[in-house]
């Protein structure tokens, strides 16, 4: 066999689209970050060459967004297959798990959110969240504010989420979460009883919860504060 002819057997034998390139890409974030997701290992996952891809994408820029969008629209179609139709709890919790499985997605999220408002990452998060206020009988003039407010929520604590994730890999696995809250604990209770009073007394209580419970608490509150402002 020439070099040529091995060369040759290694190149797909199947048309490269470019949903076979986001996926990859997907991967790649996943288990390489940011920094990883070059089009050389890209071309090597796809076993194609990177004028393949190139004619698909036009830079990294590109395939960045193109893959947020892609973790976005899986979250929101899982999160809309998990409960009944109408429920916030589902389109939320399908961001906060999407964002829990890619560690890349939170600062992707920040990013295209600030810098293309008008892009289909952000119209779809909003357009997913804003349903669902829409179904809680707000009034037109509150759509925009109570919308947002649960958008920046649910981002904001699920990206809080995948950063607590990603310190307690970096800790290895002999970390004890509970042994870490304790300890936070005990130093918020050595703090100034007159600077931080509520801080101690929280510490007090203890610091145990269950992350994903919290998350679903903080999004019962928001509600709560619109829908009583809807009955003002």
């Amino acid at each position: 066999m020439t070099p040529q002819t091995r060369k040759k057997s290694d190149r797909r034998p199947n048309p490269l689209t470019r949903e076979q390139i986001v996926q990859a890409a997907v991967g790649l974030l996943d288990t390489a970050g940011e920094s990883g997701l070059t089009f050389r290992a890209l071309s090597e996952r796809l076993a194609t060459g990177p004028g393949a891809i190139y004619w698909h994408v036009a830079g990294k820029s590109e395939l960045l967004a193109a893959a947020t969008d892609h973790a976005v629209s899986t979250a929101l179609s899982e999160g809309a297959e998990a409960g009944l139709p109408g429920r916030i709890h589902d389109v939320a919790l399908g961001l906060f798990h999407s964002i829990e499985r890619h560690p890349w997605l939170a600062p992707q999220l920040t990013a295209q959110i600030s810098h293309n408002p008008t892009g289909p990452v952000t119209t779809r998060i909003f357009e997913a969240v804003g349903r669902q206020v829409y179904a809680l009988g707000v009034p037109a003039s509150s759509w925009f504010t109570a919308t947002s407010a649960l958008m920046h929520y649910i981002l904001g604590a699920a990206g809080q989420n995948a950063a607590n994730l990603a310190l307690a890999r970096s800790l290895g696995p002999e970390a004890d979460r509970d042994a870490y809250m304790d300890a936070v604990a005990a130093v918020w209770k050595q703090l100034s009883p007159q600077e931080f009073p509520f801080t101690r007394a929280v510490a007090d209580h203890g610091l145990d919860h269950d992350d994903r419970a919290q998350f679903l608490v903080g999004i019962d509150l928001i509600i709560a504060g619109i829908t009583a402002g809807r009955a003002r």
